[in-house]
């Protein structure tokens, strides 16, 4: 069949850029390998609405995480969790950030920073700083049925599951992508498949993104009183977080140093675990991590001790289950922890766009390449 465009992912870049398509009248084709819509990076982070607090070493992240908050909270405060205090701290010790930096950095992002004494919530002489700050969680779960009901009401708009590009190539002014047992055109495609990019990217022979892959784990804790309306990140170095996971009541963990088990930087994601997983998973044919048989063995003991090491014994947290997804960072955010937006129009008659980001708030970065 033939469509004005054919999007590869269901995640939240994907349906977003389906309900605005669909909405404008066009007919729009999703095709999504795995057999739902949000079973990967979407569903599987620390579910973490940014304003911006998270990047002291990169303005121009903040400055755009900043930016788009406020929007993404007025479009979709159905799914989030606020009614929480967003604690973020600096450590004494192995810091890329003090709390006079942190005051600073706030400042000239304009994005509010109130002190609160670090011995509230933390142990002894372990963090010079802690700030009360204004942040969120999102519920994937509620979002997605968000979407596809906002998606039901769209005739145009087609979802596929269960449908994984087997071939794409360009023919004349169309793509041809090749999904199993069906064939379908259209003049634009967009590539919104997060880890999988550069999947993609090689089934077209393109170059690939400057990305390494690391397998990361999200533990869900249930949390004590005391941290119920509570999240913690202690930063800038290799230190955690421990907050609300959406409207789920319980709490996400993670952590620089553990939330990711291993690292690949191949220009697709090579792991030898991929070898165990009965077929499933390959170079440039990546399967998902979290219904995978070969995933790791949980890093709980390592996070929780070092979590326990920060805080007060109050605050106490309790091993509930473990996600795993596979992350995309670019390589050059090495340097400063940074964390862009990356569209890109690849090809143009036939237009093909590739996107990445790591930031649900973003996804208003897409408005400028969809034409509607």
């Amino acid at each position: 069949m033939t469509y004005d465009k054919i999007i590869l992912g269901a995640g939240l870049y994907g349906l977003y850029a389906a309900r605005q398509c669909g909405a404008a009248g066009q007919r729009v084709l999703v095709l999504e390998r795995d057999p739902g819509p949000f079973m990967r990076a979407t569903y599987i982070n620390q579910a973490r609405v940014h304003m911006g607090y998270h990047y002291p070493r990169s303005y121009s992240t903040a400055i755009k995480s900043a930016h788009y908050f406020k929007r993404f909270c007025e479009d979709f405060s159905f799914c989030l969790h606020t009614a929480f205090d967003q604690v973020y701290a600096t450590s004494a010790h192995f810091s890329w950030t003090d709390a006079p930096a942190f005051r600073r950095f706030c400042q000239a992002a304009d994005i509010r920073c109130d002190d609160v004494a670090p011995t509230k919530y933390f142990n002894p002489g372990l963090c010079d700083g802690a700030f009360l700050t204004t942040e969120y969680t999102y519920d994937a779960q509620v979002l997605k049925t968000w979407f596809l009901e906002q998606l039901a009401g769209l005739p145009g708009v087609e979802i596929a599951y269960a449908h994984k590009p087997d071939r794409i190539e360009a023919v004349g002014e169309v793509w041809r992508v090749q999904a199993g047992e069906r064939t379908d055109e259209a003049p634009f495609l967009l590539n919104a498949t997060y880890a999988g990019v550069n999947d993609i990217h090689r089934m077209l022979g393109l170059p690939p993104f400057g990305i390494k892959y690391e397998k990361c784990e999200i533990i869900l804790c249930e949390v004590s009183e005391a941290l119920k309306n509570t999240g913690i990140t202690v930063m800038d170095g290799p230190f955690f977080s421990l907050m609300p996971f959406g409207q789920t009541g319980l709490h996400s963990l993670t952590s620089v140093t553990f939330t990711p088990h291993e690292t690949s930087y191949d220009s697709v994601a090579t792991f030898p675990c991929q070898g165990q997983s009965g077929g499933r998973c390959a170079p440039g044919d990546l399967y998902n991590c979290n219904e995978c048989p070969a995933k790791p063995a949980t890093a709980w003991p390592y996070m929780s001790q070092l979590a326990r090491k920060y805080l007060k014994e109050e605050y106490g947290f309790t091993y509930k289950g473990s996600l795993f997804s596979m992350k995309p960072i670019l390589k050059s955010s090495e340097i400063d922890d940074s964390r862009p937006t990356v569209v890109r129009v690849l090809h143009r008659a036939p237009t093909l766009v590739s996107v990445l980001s790591g930031k649900i708030n973003t996804v208003y970065d897409l408005d400028e390449v969809l034409g509607v």
